[in-house]
């Protein structure tokens, strides 16, 4: 078949672009898991995994818990119908794609994740109508320990929902913290050890610890008809401001736990109940804390001096590093000479 000059030119066009494509694309690791120590190209449609442009609406993602390594395009807020996520009056998606509630009590702290090098506590807020058994509750803020720092995220609190008015508090290390309005505005700490990015002007953000975690959380108010709908009986000077999240893991080890954190573990049997509209699942005992930034439940392995198990999954083979090119190709960690 004989090819034109016209059209032998315009395919190395292509080729030229897409070689240019693959070159500015990121590349995505996964510490643990199936896909474990794996480069992956991030997709021409989605080449940044934290893009610099506003305009963008969906980022890069790799599952690492999933058999198929592939890197996939995904939007940059929450997804509450993904795993990861926790939402609503809180309905959870599992690491296993099981979804279950986990209603713990209102204005006290749960454990959603515990591992040997992060802790992720939840405070809840709600109400309790009269006649009610348990309370309705919501996820209003998060608070993260890793290493020797700590860091905070909340809903504040609102009488009356506007989007026009950024919701959002951060601390970091005990000390109150300003992300200027404004999307793609960003604070990282002098560490360099968490990065937070606002994904639009106000009220969501999306929260790094790199090689450890991506935290996409969004600030909502309970709606109207949300309220007529499961009659929460929400009062008039409380709108009930409270979070959307969605985790993504890079490097959980095997003796993960938490709320949803267990739902990462390999053998993992989740205790849903399988065909029930509203699986719920227990342990608040278990995973209860008695503040936002503590690691003192039952079930937390939270090592705050960052002691990890040498004979963990957790940890990496680096002798297996490529650093043959260049700072980027140690799987995040930077090679140097």
């Amino acid at each position: 078949m004989k090819v034109s000059s016209s059209n032998y030119g315009l395919l190395m066009i292509l080729l030229l672009a897409c070689g240019a494509a693959q070159i500015y694309a990121d590349y995505r690791t996964c510490i643990t898991g199936p896909c474990a120590r794996k480069k992956m190209a991030c997709p021409a449609e989605c080449p940044k995994a934290n893009p610099t442009d506003p305009k963008v609406r969906k980022v890069c993602r790799l599952n690492c818990n999933s058999p198929v390594c592939q890197t996939e395009c995904k939007r940059i807020k929450p997804n509450c119908d993904a795993p990861g996520a926790a939402c609503l009056d809180p309905r959870f998606i599992g690491g296993d794609g099981i979804v279950f509630y986990f209603h713990g009590k209102s204005n006290e702290h749960f454990s959603l994740v515990s591992d040997l090098n992060l802790q992720i506590n939840a405070r809840f807020i709600g109400l309790r109508p009269a006649g009610r058994t348990r309370d309705f509750t919501w996820i209003q803020a998060l608070g993260i320990l890793f290493d020797s720092h700590s860091f905070s995220l909340e809903a504040t609190e609102a009488s009356t929902w506007n989007g026009e008015v950024d919701h959002l508090k951060f601390s970091h290390n005990g000390e109150d913290l300003i992300i200027p309005e404004g999307q793609l505005s960003t604070w990282q700490s002098p560490d360099s050890d968490i990065k937070v990015q606002r994904t639009s002007s106000k009220n969501s953000v999306l929260v790094t610890l790199p090689e450890v975690a991506e935290i996409s959380i969004n600030v909502v108010p309970v709606t109207k008809e949300d309220d007529r709908i499961h009659n929460y009986q929400i009062p008039s000077d409380d709108c009930f401001a409270h979070l959307e999240v969605q985790f993504q893991f890079f490097g959980l080890s095997s003796k993960v736990e938490g709320v949803i954190g267990r739902t990462y573990q390999p053998d993992f049997k989740n205790p849903a109940k399988p065909g029930v509209a509203m699986p719920v699942v227990g342990g608040e005992e278990m995973f209860r804390t008695t503040s936002l930034l503590s690691a003192d439940c039952g079930a937390c392995v939270f090592s705050p001096a960052g002691v990890l198990d040498q004979k963990d999954t957790l940890l990496m083979d680096f002798g297996k590093l490529d650093c043959t090119g260049g700072s980027s190709s140690g799987h995040g960690i930077v090679c140097r000479k």
